[in-house]
C-alpha cells in the first residue's frame, strides 16, 4: 500500500483538476463564514487545558473520497474538503451524504519541522464521527471509535524526512447504529439534524519527548483548600518527580510536588479565590516533568477552586449549591449546531459567541444538549463564569418513555456490544471534561433516548466523579437514584412531581418559535412548541413563564432550563437566529429577569 500511496499523492500535488474551495449550498450562514482562511482554519491551540508551546495545526485543504463500504484506498479523489468541516455542512466545500453504505477517505501531505528531530511526534485528532483508521506513508497508526472525544498516536516511527502522507479512513451509520449520535438522523425534520460524518475538529501535530506528560486531571477541594493534580507521564517511571507551581498573574502562590507515581497535593492559600458565575476567577498552573533534576516535560494549565453539590435549605428543600452556597442553575439548552459548519462552529469567535450571548442574556448556566464541544468551547465557559451541564449524546434505542411519572418498566433494550460502547464512550467523555471547571452536572440520559439500566449507569458515574452532580435521566425515565429529579413540560414551566430527598429542576421549558423569514435554514418548514410574530410578542411570552417560575423556585424548583439558545435547521425555539444575525427577544428585559431568577436562592 506504502508505494501505491506515495504515487497516488504525487499524482493529486500534480493535479489542476480541483476547483477552489468555497462554501456549498445557498444556505444561510453566519457572519463568520465569510472570515474562513482556507490556509489558516481555526489556528488556535486546541487543547487550553494542557498547553505546550510547540505545534502544528493540519486544518485545510484535503483530498477526499466517498466510496462503498470495504473497498481499498480509491486510486483517485472526488476532489477537495475543507477540514475539520464535515462532509456534508457547508464549509467543507462538499456538502454531500455519506450514510452506512459508505466509507469517507481523507488525504493529505504534511512535513515535520527540522526543530523537531529528536522529539517524539503525536498525530492528535479532536474528534471524528465515528470510526476512524490512520495511516502514515501506508503505516497504519491506529484506530479509534466514537464521535465526540479527543484521540491521539504516536507517529514517529512511521515518519520519513521530507514530506510525509496521511490518510484517514471513516466510517459513520448516523441513525442506523447503536452508536452515540445526538440529532443526526437521515431524514432531518422538527428537532432532528442533518448527519456528521468524518473529521469535525481540529488535527494537529505535536512533539514531545520520550517520556512526556501524557494527562492531567485537577481536583479541587474548597472544604480543605487544596487543589490535586494527577499527572500521567507517558512512561510513568517512579523516578519520575513531578511539581505543580500555582500562579496568579506572574505570582506563584502555592507549589507542590510528588515522586512515585502520586498526585501533587498542593495547599492554596488561605484566602484563596473562589470560582464563580459572578467571579469565573481562573489560576494559572506550570506542570513540570523531572527525572532526578532533569526536565523533562512541561504543560501550561489552569483550575479553578470551586464545589458543586447539594443540601437542604431552612424550609427542607434540597438546593443545589456552588461553593456550599444555594444557587438557583439557569440557563438555556444549547444544542451547538451552526447553518454553514453543522457540528463545528466557522471560528474560535464564533465558538465563544453563543457563550457571551447566554452571559448576556443573565443566565449562569448551558445545558450542552445531546454533543460534545470542542476543548475551547469549555475553556470559554471557564473563563466567562458559566456552568455547563453535561449531556450524553443519544444513541440507540430507548424504552416506553413516562414522562409524568416514575418509570416500573424493564430497560434492557440494548444489545451487549452497544452497552459496552455506551459505557465506553460515557467514561471518555467524563475523562476528557474532568478538568474544565465549569462542568457541574454529568447526564447520562435525555427522555429515555437510548436509556438503559439507569441506576447502574447512574451509580457509576456518581462514583467515577464523585466531585460533580449527577443527573440521570433529564425528563425521565424517573428513577431514585443521583442528585436530582429532572422534569420536562412544554410550553410553560411546571412542577408536576416534587422529590423531597434530591434536588427537583426544569430540565426543559419555553420553546417559544418565531419564524422570521429573512433567517430561515428552510423557508416553509418550520417548527416551534408555540408560534408568534414579533420581538414583542415572543419576549412578552417568555416574560410570562419567567413569573410562573419564580413562583415554582419558591415551591421548590431548584434549577431551570429554557429551550433554547439559537434556532437550529427547522426548529424555530431560539433566542437568536440559526445564524446568529438577530436576537429575536428585547434582550434588556430578558436579562433583567434572568438576574432575578439566578440570584432569587442567594444567601
Amino acid at each position: 500500500m506504502r508505494t501505491n500511496l506515495i504515487v497516488s499523492f504525487f499524482l493529486l500535488a500534480t493535479s489542476s483538476l480541483f476547483a477552489q474551495w468555497r462554501p456549498a449550498g445557498d444556505k444561510i450562514k453566519t457572519r463568520w463564514a465569510s472570515e474562513i482562511d482556507v490556509n489558516n482554519v481555526l489556528p488556535e491551540y486546541p487543547r487550553p487545558i494542557m498547553e505546550r508551546t510547540e505545534w502544528q495545526n493540519l486544518n485545510g485543504l484535503w483530498n477526499y473520497a466517498i466510496v462503498p463500504v470495504g473497498k481499498q484506498k480509491p486510486a483517485s479523489f472526488d476532489g477537495e474538503i475543507l477540514v475539520p468541516f464535515a462532509v456534508e455542512s457547508s464549509l467543507s466545500g462538499v456538502q454531500k451524504r455519506v450514510g452506512k453504505d459508505n466509507e469517507l477517505w481523507y488525504c493529505r501531505e504534511f512535513t515535520v519541522p527540522s526543530r523537531w528531530k529528536n522529539n517524539n511526534v503525536l498525530l492528535h485528532f479532536g474528534a471524528v464521527d465515528w470510526k476512524a483508521d490512520v495511516w502514515v506513508n501506508g503505516v497504519k497508526v491506529g484506530q479509534h471509535t466514537g464521535g465526540y472525544t479527543p484521540f491521539s498516536f504516536d507517529i514517529t516511527p512511521s515518519l520519513t524526512s521530507g514530506k510525509n502522507f496521511l490518510v484517514v479512513k471513516v466510517w459513520d451509520p448516523s441513525d442506523q447504529g447503536h452508536q452515540p449520535r445526538g440529532k443526526q438522523v437521515n431524514k432531518p425534520e422538527g428537532i432532528w439534524y442533518t448527519p456528521v460524518t468524518g473529521i469535525w475538529q481540529t488535527v494537529w501535530l505535536e512533539p514531545v519527548p520520550r517520556n512526556y506528560i501524557k494527562n492531567v486531571k485537577i481536583t479541587p477541594d474548597i472544604d480543605v483548600n487544596i487543589l490535586t493534580i494527577e499527572v500521567a507521564a507517558s512512561l510513568g517511571s517512579v523516578a519520575n518527580r513531578v511539581e505543580v507551581k500555582v500562579m496568579e498573574g506572574a505570582r506563584e502562590v502555592a507549589i507542590g510536588q510528588s515522586i512515585n507515581n502520586l498526585p501533587v497535593e498542593v495547599s492554596m492559600p488561605q484566602n484563596a479565590r473562589l470560582w464563580s458565575p459572578g467571579d469565573p476567577f481562573l489560576y494559572d498552573l506550570e506542570i513540570t516533568l523531572f527525572d532526578g533534576l532533569k526536565q523533562l516535560d512541561k504543560v501550561k494549565s489552569y483550575a479553578a477552586m470551586r464545589k458543586y453539590s447539594t443540601k437542604r435549605d431552612d424550609k427542607g428543600i434540597v438546593r443545589l449549591q456552588l461553593n456550599n452556597k444555594n444557587l438557583f442553575h439557569f440557563g438555556p439548552l444549547d444544542q451547538g449546531w451552526w447553518p454553514d459548519g453543522l457540528y463545528t462552529a466557522p471560528t474560535d469567535e464564533a465558538l465563544e459567541y453563543d457563550i457571551i450571548k447566554t452571559r448576556d442574556f443573565g443566565f449562569n448556566m448551558i445545558r450542552k444538549h445531546v454533543k460534545v464541544e470542542p476543548a475551547r468551547w469549555y475553556t470559554h465557559c471557564d473563563r466567562h463564569g458559566i456552568i455547563v451541564w453535561q449531556d450524553m449524546p443519544n444513541g440507540d434505542r430507548g424504552p416506553e418513555w413516562q414522562m409524568h411519572q416514575y418509570f416500573t418498566g424493564t430497560e434492557r433494550i440494548r444489545s451487549a456490544e452497544s452497552e459496552d460502547n455506551f459505557r465506553k464512550e460515557w467514561k471518555e467523555i467524563i475523562d476528557y471534561l474532568y478538568s474544565y471547571p465549569s462542568v457541574g452536572v454529568w447526564v447520562p440520559f435525555n427522555e429515555a433516548w437510548g436509556q438503559f439500566k439507569t441506576e447502574e449507569i447512574t451509580k457509576w458515574t456518581k462514583k467515577y466523579d464523585p466531585s460533580r452532580l449527577v443527573n440521570p435521566a433529564s425528563g425521565g425515565n424517573h428513577y431514585t437514584i443521583g442528585d436530582m429529579l429532572d422534569l420536562h413540560n412544554y410550553p410553560t414551566p411546571r412542577m408536576y412531581l416534587y422529590d423531597a430527598q434530591r434536588a427537583t429542576v426544569l430540565g426543559e421549558y419555553g420553546g417559544i418559535g418565531w419564524a422570521n423569514k429573512e433567517h430561515l435554514w428552510e423557508p416553509n418548514r418550520n417548527w416551534g412548541y408555540v408560534q408568534f410574530n414579533s420581538e414583542k410578542e415572543v419576549t412578552d411570552e417568555y416574560m410570562k413563564y419567567a413569573e410562573q417560575l419564580k413562583q415554582l423556585i419558591s415551591a421548590g424548583l431548584s434549577a431551570a432550563v429554557y429551550t433554547q439558545t439559537t434556532d437550529v435547521e427547522v426548529e424555530v425555539n431560539g433566542l437568536m437566529t440559526y445564524d446568529r444575525k438577530m436576537v429575536k427577544v428585547d434582550e434588556a428585559r430578558v436579562k433583567k429577569v434572568n438576574r432575578e431568577i439566578c440570584n432569587l436562592l442567594n444567601d
